[in-house]
């Protein structure tokens, strides 16, 4: 694992927002770049006319390809998968870097059975003011 990886992991474990502690490292199996639902403006995008827009904005976008839509939004494939494999990994985009967050559970996705990372609910401690 790379230095920015590292960093990443570390800034995820710190926060104290999240609600989950995520654990493991990158397997490199490529599922989690078949099926992509995308946040933006915090909502995944539902059409194909808002990823048109989105695409000449950010050039990660351009790597994008609509594969299917559900109930959640537009399902996307990454073009830089090839046989299996990220062939842009040591240069990934920072949305690569950082995945997977947990948001990808408030979305209504999932980690595969293959993914080598983990999430376990953080034990939160809470400060209680008494007046």
């Amino acid at each position: 694992m790379d230095f920015l990886d590292n960093f990443f992991d570390k800034l995820y474990e710190l926060s104290p927002k999240k609600l989950y502690k995520r654990s493991g490292k990158c397997n490199m199996c490529g599922k989690c770049c078949t099926n992509i639902y995308v946040r933006h403006a915090s909502e995944p995008i539902q059409t194909e006319s808002e990823f048109e827009e989105l695409k000449d904005k950010h050039e990660f976008y351009s790597y994008l390809t609509v594969v299917g839509k559900d109930e959640i939004g537009l399902i996307f494939k990454c073009g830089n998968l090839v046989d299996g494999k990220c062939k842009i990994h040591k240069k990934r985009p920072l949305i690569c870097r950082k995945y997977p967050q947990e948001e990808i559970f408030t979305m209504g996705g999932a980690l595969c059975e293959e993914c080598g990372y983990k999430f376990t609910p953080k034990k939160v401690l809470k400060k209680y003011l008494i007046l």
